[in-house]
């Protein structure tokens, strides 16, 4: 049975019987490294990789501490600004992210709308182990997300997120784009948590405790308070739906909790892609596609042909396929799992979410419109970012980015305002870090996606780093 359905799971197993567990799962999951799935996309995977690469590349030099403590203080910012340069460049160079495309030709944008679904919003955990989380760990093409915005925890705001879903809907009943009002489909809320299979006392979610089951019931919590707020505030027939989904960090293997026919999800029901993969490895393509709608049939209590949830059962089915083309790319490149389990983060970004360079551990997103509301994500990416550059003599190297609409009056000098905030209260909030060389602010704001970032002085006069 693929579907998952064991309450009190985790609080039943010992900490050494998950642990073990999660070993021999590791180990027979690897075996015939070599072998290809027949979901695996090679063509896709391998371009993913060239830009791992290239990023990886970019990062190749970098400074160290100094002899002598004023010196050691000049390097130490040295090496942050080179790192926050470094990551504008990268942004500013325009990586293709629409690489991930329907095998049978037919655009996303076409599929999800067949599937009910004319807009995805997906918030996942700050962590940096989840910055992929679109293009790689999902495999979405960035066509279909309306939004995504990390929160730690994937704690999301959900007046915010009604707010989007708002603006959404106008834009669909004044210009019907992406699709006409009148049309059947809703508003998709992804809510995407993360554990860690083979330490999951220690490389788990931070925000929650490294506690995955405490973790799925949050976020499955905070998804239903977004659909509730939906009808709440906007009577009968404002419906949204939401989907919760899991990433193992240690691979990328994602859980989905496929809702039932009614759409509601459990927190201790879901499919594991890791025995998705061993079920459909040894399988023709179409056969292993059939056999994973199967499987969300099973999870959520229907029979194949159910109408009723057919749209969602697809999409989770999707989800599961994309990811399993990942999950072969992390079994070829990493031999089943990534050497470095936890983080191995290179900056923070607060402020507004920066998609343009996804890859796995580059950075900790902490989205706010001020510090004091998002002084607790700060905390945690600031904790984990000085325990991986202080050893190295390497200040925290924090980017504040601050988008604008160019089209709106006044926009830049709001958004330079906010940006130039944004970067003071940072430094203040950890003025002792500043003080002793251990923490390097910038500040940028951009009209737009594909514009260049415009750097925000102290003065307030900009430069580019074009």
């Amino acid at each position: 049975m693929i579907a998952h359905a064991r309450r009190g799971r985790f609080a039943r197993n010992s900490q050494a019987e998950r642990i073990r567990a999660a070993t021999e799962r590791a180990a027979s999951f690897s075996h015939g490294v070599d072998r290809v799935h027949p979901l695996a996309e090679a063509a896709l995977s391998a371009g993913l990789r060239r830009r791992v690469e290239a990023i990886e590349a970019a990062f190749a030099t970098g400074g160290g501490a100094g002899r002598d403590e004023a010196e050691a203080q000049f390097r130490s910012q040295l090496a942050a600004a080179s790192v926050l340069g470094t990551f504008c460049r990268l942004v500013e160079r325009g990586f293709d992210r629409d690489l991930a495309h329907s095998s049978d030709g037919e655009s996303a944008e076409a599929l999800i709308r067949r599937w009910g679904f004319h807009a995805v919003d997906i918030t996942p955990c700050a962590d940096g182990r989840l910055s992929g989380v679109v293009d790689y760990i999902l495999r979405v093409p960035p066509a279909i997300v309306a939004f995504r915005k990390s929160y730690a925890g994937a704690m999301f705001d959900v007046e915010e997120s009604v707010a989007h879903w708002e603006s959404v809907e106008l834009r669909r009943w004044r210009e019907a784009r992406p699709n006409a009002a009148a049309e059947p489909t809703r508003y998709l809320k992804i809510g995407v948590y993360h554990f860690s299979g083979g330490d999951p006392a220690h490389q788990g979610c931070a925000a929650h405790g490294h506690d995955a089951a405490r973790a799925a019931a949050a976020v499955l919590q905070r998804l239903e308070q977004f659909a509730g707020a939906v009808e709440a505030t906007h009577c009968c027939g404002a419906t949204v739906a939401t989907l919760l989904v899991g990433v193992d960090t240690d691979d990328d293997a994602i859980r989905v909790h496929v809702p039932d026919a009614h759409g509601r999800a459990s927190a201790e029901r879901y499919l594991d892609n890791h025995e998705l993969y061993a079920l459909t490895r040894d399988l023709p393509r179409e056969a292993a596609k059939d056999a994973i709608r199967d499987a969300v049939a099973r999870s959520a209590g229907v029979a194949v042909d159910d109408a009723g949830s057919e749209g969602m059962r697809w999409f989770c089915g999707y989800l599961l396929k994309n990811n399993i083309g990942q999950v072969d790319a992390v079994r070829q490149w990493h031999g089943g799992a990534y050497a470095d389990r936890g983080h191995t983060e290179r900056l923070i970004v607060v402020g507004d979410a920066l998609d343009d360079v996804q890859v796995r551990n580059l950075f900790f997103q902490a989205q706010m419109n001020t510090v004091e509301e998002g002084g607790a994500d700060l905390d945690i990416g600031v904790r984990i970012l000085r325990g991986l550059h202080e050893p190295r003599g390497s200040a925290v190297p924090v980017l504040v980015h601050v988008n604008f609409d160019p089209r709106i009056p006044g926009a830049e000098a709001r958004a330079r305002r906010r940006a130039a905030r944004l970067r003071e209260a940072i430094a203040t909030r950890y003025a002792g870090l500043a003080a002793r060389g251990l923490l390097h602010v910038q500040a940028v704001v951009r009209g737009g996606a594909g514009a260049p970032l415009v750097r925000v002085d102290p003065l307030t006069a900009t430069e580019s780093f074009a």
